[in-house]
């Protein structure tokens, strides 16, 4: 089925405006229920402005209250006459406004899936391997300022893409395991170094 042209504007707007279920809005934006339930609690899609689809053509409100009086229908959209090219692989495009925040996204991932390769994380985030590297060793020059965000609140990947990445690593590990492999685990993130209290701060004669 054809998604929305905007598809996570488009499901923050029905989530705000229509009685459709997380399953109902999720299947048409091709988007996780986790991440409709995000939205409904105010945990995903924070910063994007909803955008109403029946405006665009692309949903009637016929077709929305026909599926709200049945919970287990499916939204068909209204397709265009010219069928859109479908997108072919590749980098993933990242909006200017949201690409301060995958060093974050990276973080979380280090920290919360050491199992998941360089490789995955690039492909998950759109980042290359020196910035994973550079924010596991904490050599990475805004070290300071980066804390751990899940990449799914952040809009940078969608939670069935992390899903399936962390399957996949699950799956290749126990794969290795079978075939007595030895298993090279990711280094995971380098602890923040503590510093010492200074001894007039702890000295009890001051």
């Amino acid at each position: 089925m054809t998604q929305p042209l905007m598809p996570m504007a488009t499901a923050v707007w029905l989530v705000d405006n229509t009685a459709l279920t997380f399953k109902q809005i999720a299947d048409l934006c091709n988007l996780h229920e986790l991440e409709i339930q995000g939205i409904a609690d105010g945990t995903v899609g924070i910063n994007i402005v909803g955008q109403d689809p029946t405006v665009s053509g692309q949903l009637t409100w016929d077709e929305i209250n026909r599926c709200q009086e049945d919970p287990k229908a499916s939204l068909q959209i209204e397709e265009d006459d010219v069928k859109a090219l479908p997108r072919t692989k590749g980098p993933r495009y990242t909006p200017l406004s949201k690409r301060q925040d995958k060093p974050d996204a990276i973080a979380w991932l280090v920290r919360h899936h050491p199992e998941l390769t360089d490789l995955q994380i690039s492909r998950l985030v759109g980042t290359t391997k020196p910035t994973i590297q550079s924010i596991r060793t904490r050599s990475h020059w805004n070290i300071s300022n980066i804390h751990p965000h899940d990449p799914v609140g952040l809009g940078l990947c969608k939670q069935q893409e992390l899903d399936e990445a962390v399957q996949a690593a699950a799956s290749r590990r126990e794969k290795m395991l079978a075939d007595g492999e030895e298993i090279a685990t990711p280094e995971p993130m380098a602890e923040e170094p503590v510093e010492e209290p200074n001894a007039l701060d702890t000295d009890p004669t001051f």
